[in-house]
């Protein structure tokens, strides 16, 4: 007669990763970016991209400039980030990258585009989107769960 209510030593083999981030002994299945690298990250991009509308704001008229930077905004975040490397060049300043959920690797330009969607979705109700990763179990944003992505050190996951 078996005893419901015991453990047991799992079979050989069942703790076998499945592809993507290896597990670790933290928070979640891996080292994930922190709040303030990530803070960081997306500041330095944020200036970059409001110089180039600052001038274009100059050089055209409102709104054309609006739609120029819509186009560039989204061929930055979605070109750099669904890259090899995965990194925006505040990323890049910061040490962090974005992989694929899945398999570690890239995420692609069409799952850039998502993400950078999803960012707009992570702003609308007062940003809540970006502080959910503060207690999520994989620190994951709003807009990393769109695109099943995570946000890693490059220490950590670097690039191959």
């Amino acid at each position: 007669m078996s005893d419901l209510g015991s453990t047991s030593t799992p079979a050989p083999g069942w703790e076998q990763q499945q592809p993507g981030p290896p597990a670790y002994a933290g928070k979640g299945s891996g080292p994930r970016a922190g709040f303030w690298r990530r803070f960081a990250s997306a500041l330095l991009d944020g200036i970059l991209l409001g110089v180039v509308q600052g001038v274009l704001i100059v050089v055209l008229n409102d709104d054309l400039a609006s739609v120029i930077m819509l186009v560039i905004g989204i061929g930055y975040y979605a070109g750099l980030e669904g890259s090899r490397t995965g990194q925006t060049l505040g990323k890049k300043a910061m040490g962090i990258r974005v992989i694929d959920a899945n398999n570690g690797g890239p995420i692609g330009f069409g799952r850039g585009v998502i993400r950078y969607l999803g960012r707009i979705v992570s702003t609308i109700p007062l940003f809540l989107g970006y502080f959910w990763m503060l207690w999520d179990r994989e620190s994951q944003c709003w807009h990393d769960k769109f695109a099943n992505d995570y946000v890693v050190p490059v220490d950590a996951y670097p690039i191959a």
